[in-house]
């Protein structure tokens, strides 16, 4: 033996354990650790061989104590709280290419705008690509440059195309993050078809304080390879825990880490357009299940697919079949390991033209066999990240007026999630297995699936389950008391199982959603 060889014999076999160790949905440390502990019967039996024992991880010493709380202090959780919607300018300020800068500036003053857009009449569609900006320096800039006689020059000359933009739906901080490494003060507010609905300044931002909030967002959006993303993921435990301690609720967490987890599959497709060049036709690319509902935790996997632009008889599925593979193998090697059920992009049935997924529905529908079933489960809840945006909003009114009034499918849907098992006993003790109860599928799941299946009979177009019981509430269908305590309820075991994942990330009790009662 030499310390050499004994070193280099140690990473070879840590090389080998690595694809073995992922293929059973290990890849960290953290992960690994738990796993270790996980099989106390193994550990024993090394003992028994003369095997040391596992190094315990070491205390953190006093000044790493206090760097891990400054990094927590340093997350201002008012920018994972608000969205672009709530501070935007709406509805945007749009004048005609041909108006002056003069009169630019008098609309710019009289109503208290950093910037207008230019494109048509006021009142049409605004598509970021065809509509310019103008903003207070580009002014400046021009006076500068050109003196008194800018002020008569159509504002057109003066005007930056494309827009840059954010859907209305996503967090501050991913504005913020945006902002800064764009260099830019501006961004424009996308409905869900991808048009402008609003505006947003850095002054919005700085509304609920801009603190070191957005260095999760744009490490993600600007991430070069896998490996970037890898690091860039690596923080996100740190942020939910941080936001977790900071008293945010369960469901600003969940919807941040669901922002992450679309922001992180989007830039998996624009890496893999990159390898494999461009599209042979436009596509969305969707987040299903929980991320789709923005309701994902910690322990998640991959579940996504694709809605292809494609016409009749246009042969693009062997780039897009490579495209959905590529896709997930990039999420898998960051750290969102495949989904164990299949339900990818790089799966033929999770990939399709809208005539396709009309099919696949009716299909579904007609059918209703238990995995069927399943498919609409979570294809229900899909939200487009990336890509033709106004393709997959005609998808998913579609998808819902294929089901709306089929009540005895939807029955069918409802049963087949099965019994859900009592978590209480006879005199409303908590049950337990081994010390422990799963909230999700003893809680979670039960709400979920039920506000599901009656926004999908009823014609209530929300994903998130909170949305969904509103809306059902907002149009008289149940009583309103009732509604209210199942999203209290859903709340409460959300934020429960939250907390357990954010302190035992990776352990085999956080991915299958147990918790301790106590």
């Amino acid at each position: 033996h030499s310390a050499l060889g004994d070193a280099e014999t140690a990473s070879r076999l840590f090389a080998a354990f690595v694809p073995l160790l992922r293929e059973k949905g290990i890849r960290t440390l953290g992960e690994a650790e738990a796993a270790c502990r996980s099989r106390p019967d193994v550990m024993e039996a090394h003992h028994r061989a003369g095997y040391a024992e596992p190094a315990a991880a070491p205390a953190a010493s006093h000044a790493a104590q206090i760097r891990a709380a400054e990094a927590l202090v340093r997350i201002d959780s008012q920018l994972y709280r608000h969205r672009i919607r709530d501070v935007m300018t709406t509805p945007p300020c749009v004048v005609p290419g041909d108006t002056s800068v003069a009169a630019a500036v008098r609309i710019m003053t009289e109503r208290g705008l950093g910037s207008v857009l230019v494109g048509g009449e006021s009142n049409a569609s605004l598509a970021p690509a065809d509509t310019g900006i103008v903003t207070e320096r580009d002014i400046l800039r021009g006076l500068t440059r050109h003196g008194a006689d800018l002020l008569e020059r159509p504002v057109s000359d003066l005007a930056s195309r494309p827009v840059g933009g954010l859907p209305a739906d996503a967090f501050l901080y991913r504005a913020a993050g945006r902002m800064q490494r764009c260099g830019i003060r501006h961004l424009a507010a996308l409905d869900p078809a991808g048009e402008i609905c609003g505006m947003l300044s850095v002054r919005d931002v700085l509304r609920p304080r801009v603190g070191g909030s957005f260095a999760l967002d744009d490490a993600i959006t600007a991430g070069e390879d896998p490996a970037d993303l890898a690091k860039a993921w690596a923080g996100l435990p740190l942020i939910a825990g941080g936001l977790v301690a900071d008293g945010v609720p369960a469901r600003d967490v969940a919807a941040v880490i669901s922002s992450e987890l679309g922001a992180l599959t989007a830039r998996a497709a624009e890496l893999a357009e990159a390898e494999l060049g461009p599209p042979p036709t436009p596509y969305a690319m969707l987040v299903l299940g929980s991320a789709g509902r923005g309701e994902s935790l910690l322990a998640m996997d991959q579940d996504n697919a694709l809605l292809i632009d494609a016409q009749p008889g246009q042969d693009v599925d062997s780039w897009f079949a490579a495209f959905g593979a590529r896709i997930a193998d990039i999420l898998h090697t960051v750290g969102v390991p495949y989904c164990s059920g299949g339900v990818m992009a790089r799966e033929a049935v999770w990939r399709g033209t809208p005539q396709d997924w009309r099919e696949r529905l009716g299909g579904w529908i007609r059918r209703a066999r238990p995995q069927d079933l399943l498919s609409i489960d979570i294809f229900y809840d899909f939200a487009c990240v990336h890509g033709a945006s106004a393709l997959a909003a005609t998808l998913f009114a579609d998808a819902y007026a294929a089901t709306r009034g089929q009540f005895g499918f939807l029955k069918l849907l409802a049963e087949a999630g099965g019994e859900t098992p009592a978590a209480l006993g006879m005199f409303g003790a908590i049950r337990t297995e081994n010390g422990r109860v799963d909230l999700k599928r003893c809680g979670l799941f039960p709400i979920v699936r039920a506000a599901r299946i009656l926004a999908i009979a009823h014609g209530v177009r929300a994903r998130a389950t909170p949305a969904r019981l509103d809306g059902l509430a907002d149009a008289g269908l149940g009583a309103a008391r009732d509604l209210a305590d199942l999203a209290h309820a859903h709340a409460t075991l959300l934020s429960e199982r939250e907390s357990e994942h954010a302190a035992r990330h990776g352990s085999r009790q956080a991915r299958k959603g147990e918790v301790c009662p106590a």
